[in-house]
């Protein structure tokens, strides 16, 4: 293991996460283990690369230095930011596969007992396949989830990280609120929450924001194409924010007009869900306890409003598609996992259908403590109302759109050969 002080954690860190992780895969008897998924690489080596579509596989053997397969471009990745010393690249027009199954060979593993993720989305079955048809002496065994029973609690020093992703999130948020007005596009509102979360320290998150205004709220992960929010719609606001790709995030609602008593009921039914969760979640509670506890409240409105997914889910080291960790762990009914203290949650009470029409929501994400749990943000979670969101900004993109269309017919007037 190479030392150095330069890494997004202490080095200790990296060598405790690599110590647990070898006890478990002495309990499964196994003598190496294949690590495909891009978040678990990172959680071990503090790797990272926007190009892991192209194979790339960590290899922890028992007994014997790691080493790491990659695409030949990115293994510089390797030497600028790991710990890694064996590495074995592979070039654009060679097989990616072919050379992880000779580095087992070349490391005495041919014929061992080898752990590989099935799950993982950038390790698909063809490649499977061939590893099966190639590694012919080797037993491969699933060992889906051998990392991740160390990531689903985090570290002191993973929580202090997280809280600077955090810091990302309130200021993407809160640009975004002040930037919803009638006659501003949902993309200007998506620009000024990019540039405040960059801004304020953060990062290429794994998912941009969602942004969705009046009837394009209850399209379920929908964000931002080109609308203009009307005076008297509401704003649906989803930030992720991110730092050395651990994330939090966080919903709020922006309402352009007056707070109507069906969404002053539903923002009251969620605020209380966040209190009863900040009251009542502790260490020894199981995930299904706690999706219970989110979605009875919810569940009891006057506003034909439903929560009609899980009411949370573990949040971390994220990747694209997806800034949540909820395959690890997620508050689901009949779930029986117990939480754990470091354990890192965001926790969505949020209200689809209210009226039958509108979407809104207000999270928080979440650590679990040694005797409840706390939460990652200090932002007021009321819905922002703006009763008297200024017309002139409505009035001034009509004017502008105007002024456009004017210019673009004198153009066309010009191109045709006619008198503007």
């Amino acid at each position: 293991m190479k030392q150095r002080d330069d890494m997004t954690f202490p080095i200790e860190e990296y060598q405790r996460r690599l110590a647990d992780l070898r006890e478990r895969i002495a309990l499964r008897h196994l003598d190496a283990v294949v690590i495909s998924d891009p978040e678990n690489i990172m959680y071990l080596t503090d790797y990272q690369t926007t190009g892991y579509s192209f194979f790339q596989a960590l290899v922890v053997p028992l007994d014997d230095e790691p080493f790491m397969i990659t695409r030949a471009m990115e293994e510089s990745n390797i030497f600028a930011r790991t710990w890694v010393e064996r590495t074995r690249p592979y070039p654009d027009t060679g097989d990616a596969i072919q050379m992880l199954v000779d580095a087992l060979r070349e490391f005495g593993l041919a014929n061992k007992r080898i752990g590989y993720e099935r799950n993982s989305y950038f390790f698909p079955a063809y490649q499977q396949d061939r590893i099966h048809t190639t590694l012919t002496e080797a037993k491969l065994l699933d060992c889906f989830g051998i990392v991740e029973q160390g990531r689903i609690c985090k570290s002191p020093v993973e929580i202090q990280l997280m809280r600077k992703a955090a810091a990302a999130t309130e200021a993407g948020m809160q640009a975004g609120i002040d930037a919803c007005m009638p006659g501003v596009t949902e993309n200007e509102i998506g620009a000024a929450i990019s540039a405040a979360m960059f801004r304020a320290g953060g990062e290429p998150p794994a998912v941009m924001p969602y942004v969705t205004s009046g009837p394009r709220t209850m399209i379920g992960h929908a964000t931002w194409e080109g609308r203009t929010v009307l005076p008297g719609e509401h704003v649906f606001l989803e930030v992720g924010g991110c730092y050395r790709r651990y994330h939090t995030a966080m919903m709020r609602t922006v309402v352009l007009g007056e707070l109507s008593e069906s969404m002053h009921h539903a923002q009251e039914r969620m605020k209380h869900a966040l209190h009863m969760v900040h009251k009542q979640v502790q260490p020894g509670m199981t995930v299904s306890d706690a999706d219970n506890l989110v979605r009875n409240i919810i569940s009891e409105n006057n506003c034909g409003a439903r929560l009609i997914t899980r009411s949370g889910y573990s949040i971390g080291i994220a990747f694209p598609p997806s800034w949540d960790e909820g395959y690890i762990v997620s508050l689901k009914q009949g779930e029986s996992t117990v939480l754990q203290e470091g354990m890192t949650f965001h926790i969505i009470p949020w209200m689809w259908g209210v009226d039958g029409d509108k979407t809104c929501g207000i999270s928080d994400s979440i650590y679990i403590t040694d005797k409840g749990c706390e939460s990652f943000f200090t932002m007021n979670q009321d819905f922002t109302v703006k009763k008297d969101a200024p017309e002139p900004a409505l009035l001034e993109f009509d004017e502008a759109r105007k002024a456009k269309t004017q210019k673009s017919q004198k153009v066309q007037n010009i191109e045709s050969g006619e008198r503007p």
